[in-house]
């Protein structure tokens, strides 16, 4: 009973999946239209030329938020990475919010629309390090040692890596018995 219930569904779903519209009530082919274009909206990115003046622009454009209290912007090759300082105090959601503020400022600039933007604290730190780095004229080395120190905080310690120090600290300490 049930075979030919579904056997019977099925037959009426692929009928009707076969069957043909109209020709006058189908949409026209975008292929017979050669004549429309269409343009995009969104800005395009310029090409990053002064990295130094793009830094201090984007720093600016999102000091202009409100709740940033200090941006810092390090930019290599055509992206640019961007720090924002907001009080220490505020509620983790209303940072998202601030963030996501400065993210949509910065999509509506020609150099910020693939900016990345990062409210956390050590990361801010970091790049306000790098970027004066840059300022003093140790791009490459400025950027390698914070590169290390960021790198040092993911990387995981092994503890077949780790030597003891003192040949005493190796025994291990006798526990009480809780029986």
């Amino acid at each position: 009973m049930y075979k030919r219930w579904i056997a019977s569904i099925a037959i009426i779903a692929v009928m009707a999946g076969c069957s043909t519209v109209a020709r006058n009530e189908t949409s026209p082919s975008p292929q017979n239209n050669k004549g429309v274009r269409a343009q995009q909206t969104a800005p395009q990115k310029k090409e990053i030329k002064n990295s130094n003046e793009v830094a201090k622009h984007l720093e600016q454009l999102a000091m202009g938020i409100k709740g940033v209290k200090g941006a810092h912007c390090v930019v290599f090759g055509n992206t640019a990475v961007v720090g924002i300082d907001v009080d220490g105090t505020t509620d983790r959601s209303r940072v998202g919010t601030i963030k996501y503020s400065v993210a949509e400022a910065f999509h509506k600039d020609p150099y910020g629309i693939d900016a990345i933007v990062t409210a956390d604290i050590d990361m801010a730190q970091r790049l306000n390090e790098m970027s004066a780095d840059i300022r003093r004229g140790r791009p490459i080395s400025g950027f390698a040692e914070e590169m290390a120190d960021i790198i040092g905080r993911i990387v995981p310690q092994v503890p077949r890596e780790i030597v003891p120090m003192q040949p005493e600290m190796q025994q291990a300490p006798k526990l009480p018995n809780r029986l």
